[in-house]
């Protein structure tokens, strides 16, 4: 479904330099990237060795036993293997946080896991329905989702619509909007449908909170014989396995915070949140690669289109994302 309403000629029209160009200087030839000793064998990324032991402790985040989890590639495998250890459908699970029980968007698993981290699993709690009015254009909620077909409100902006409904809370799985169903649908999806809705209407929400009770078999610091206990298993989280939907997955050196293409990605997250609604890292990773060799906007703008054409951005958001490629890459 797409996030924005084109034109006949949208597509050409992409491609290009909008009026605002003029003001937005090239970047410097990108300076060559070295590769870390994990990474050394391959060109930019180590694929994962044969004979390594990958395997992650995991926890239910309402409290259970210490389970370990391996041999998956992307987060739906991810989570079957989560599933089938501790007996329950792969359906529940609502999103993982790393290296804490509580429910931190700042600390969602996304794309990526470092090899020290902790997976605690988020799963179906209590139901509710709630009926809102959109007395504002914007309802003040942010969405993102799992990966596997479950969207779930990531913020809820400070006095806004959604702030003032008291139980909508952040970690809510969006189940329903008026009746319909969004099992399996995008964030940027039902951000569209959010924002589409008429102002002054009613409207209803089905959600599902995660479980909060402390009601497992086990206490949160049951360990089983020889795991290592959610504090002892957090460790710098340097190295990470990053999960790929097109092929398996790669023990990477996260990038220092203080690297271009990580002050970028978090100027170009800024934007969708602004421009659609969502956070999506993954997402604002994947249009800073697309720029990271690139000097000269129209052939970001190409490949922006060739890439992430399902998204259909405007020119002015693709035009506000080179240029925060710019800004970031001027300071380095």
């Amino acid at each position: 479904m797409p996030i924005f309403k084109r034109s006949e000629d949208r597509k050409k029209a992409s491609l290009k330099r909008p009026t605002r160009q003029a003001s937005v200087p090239a970047p410097p030839p990108p300076k060559p990237a070295s590769l870390s000793p994990v990474n050394a064998a391959s060109d930019a990324a180590g694929p994962v060795h044969p004979h390594r032991d990958l395997s992650f402790h995991v926890q239910l985040a309402h409290g259970s036993s210490t389970k370990k989890v391996k041999d998956f590639k992307n987060i739906r495998e991810l989570y079957h293997r989560i599933a089938a250890e501790f007996s329950i459908s792969a359906a529940e699970i609502l999103f993982c946080t790393l290296n804490t029980h509580k429910v931190d968007m700042s600390k969602l698993l996304g794309g990526q896991i470092g090899l020290d981290d902790f997976v605690f699993v988020h799963v179906h709690g209590r139901s509710k329905e709630v009926t809102i009015t959109k007395s504002e254009p914007s309802l003040g909620l942010t969405v993102t989702d799992n990966g596997a077909g479950c969207a779930f409100i990531k913020k809820i902006k400070e006095h806004s619509v959604i702030s003032k409904v008291a139980d909508v809370s952040i970690g809510d799985h969006v189940v329903a909007i008026n009746g319909r169903s969004l099992y399996g649908t995008r964030h940027y999806e039902v951000a569209k449908l959010l924002k589409e809705l008429p102002q002054y209407c009613d409207f209803s929400m089905k959600l599902v909170e995660p479980h909060k009770a402390f009601d497992a078999i086990a206490p949160r610091g049951a360990v089983s014989k020889g795991a290592a206990t959610a504090e002892e298993a957090v460790g710098s989280g340097r190295q990470t396995l990053r999960l790929r939907a097109d092929g398996p997955p790669v023990v990477e050196t996260l990038p220092d915070e203080s690297t271009w293409t990580s002050r970028a990605s978090t100027l170009v997250d800024d934007l969708l949140e602004s421009f659609m609604g969502i956070r999506d890292v993954e997402l604002a990773d994947a249009m800073v690669q697309l720029a990271r060799d690139v000097t000269s906007y129209d052939v970001f703008a190409a490949a922006m289109e060739q890439e992430l054409g399902e998204f259909e951005f405007p020119d002015e958001f693709v035009t506000d994302v080179w240029a925060a490629v710019v800004q970031a890459r001027s300071t380095s």
